[in-house]
């Protein structure tokens, strides 16, 4: 299935010289969503995940499906102050300031393989936080997943070690 016919390309959002790729038409659709979830499922179990952890929102709308269908648990990443027990937390530099992402502590156990499914890879900033947390709570991240890689972008390039997997790829932001 080529997921470029489900993915609209969007001139100008949320700035000039942006190009934002929406995965909402997967969505809307079964086949795609359902291609979507298949190969990302091949992935979790072909690296052996215990657990999936995704950021918001967009994460989410896949990692839970995904979680799911590998019959493992998933754990959300949100920004400060969205997790009602103590979390951890990680700073992350944007192209113009920064951002935080936090996990509740209790989340992640030690020793477990950690999948991060997201919808799109851009710089790799956000899943490079992430690993961050998971490193800090003794756990070990066993690939990375996308829907979209921004291959001219090279955030892929920050997981040097880590297996990564992307469904469509694009040139261009």
């Amino acid at each position: 299935m080529d997921l470029k016919d489900y993915i609209e390309s969007i001139p100008g959002f949320p700035k000039e010289g942006i190009i934002f790729r929406d995965v909402t038409p997967i969505l809307q659709n079964a086949k795609a969503m359902r291609y979507c979830v298949d190969q990302l499922n091949a992935f979790v179990k072909s690296v052996g995940a215990d657990i999936i952890v995704a950021p918001e929102a967009r994460g989410f709308l896949f990692g839970v499906p995904v979680a799911l269908e590998s019959d493992i648990g998933f754990i959300p990443v949100r920004k400060p102050g969205k997790l009602p027990r103590e979390t951890v937390s990680e700073s992350y530099d944007l192209e113009y300031g920064q951002d935080e992402l936090c996990v509740h502590a209790d989340a992640i156990k030690p020793g477990q393989r950690v999948v991060i499914v997201d919808d799109l890879l851009a710089t790799g900033g956000t899943v490079e936080a992430i690993i961050k947390m998971i490193e800090r709570m003794q756990a070990s991240v066993t690939g990375v997943a996308f829907v979209i890689e921004l291959d001219d972008l090279k955030g892929k390039e920050k997981f040097k070690n880590i297996p990564v997997c992307s469904l469509t790829h694009y040139e261009g932001e």
